[in-house]
């Protein structure tokens, strides 16, 4: 139920601010989203997967936790990021 190796170069090199940026709240929310994208879609078909559903509210928790930080700290980029990204707010 993780994103592959491929997936999540991909993501970096679309969302780094700088080259071998990994760790910025950008990359790092975005890797979270497709992450939890991908765990929903196994949410669906497997409905009782209580621990799986558990490391999922975790992640949309991190992510949430990223975004407010990014929010208080440069509201452009915030805006941007959720826009690319597609999330609400």
């Amino acid at each position: 139920m993780s994103i592959t190796v491929e997936k999540k170069a991909d993501v970096i090199k679309e969302y780094a601010t700088q080259k071998g940026d990994t760790g910025s709240p950008e990359v790092q929310v975005a890797i979270l989203t497709s992450r939890i994208l991908e765990l929903s879609e196994h949410m669906k078909t497997h409905k009782k997967d209580f621990h799986s559903r558990r490391g999922l509210l975790a992640m949309v928790a991190k992510r949430r936790k990223l975004l407010d930080y990014l929010k208080n700290k440069d509201e452009d980029r915030y805006k941007k990021l959720i826009k690319s990204l597609g999330l609400r707010r």
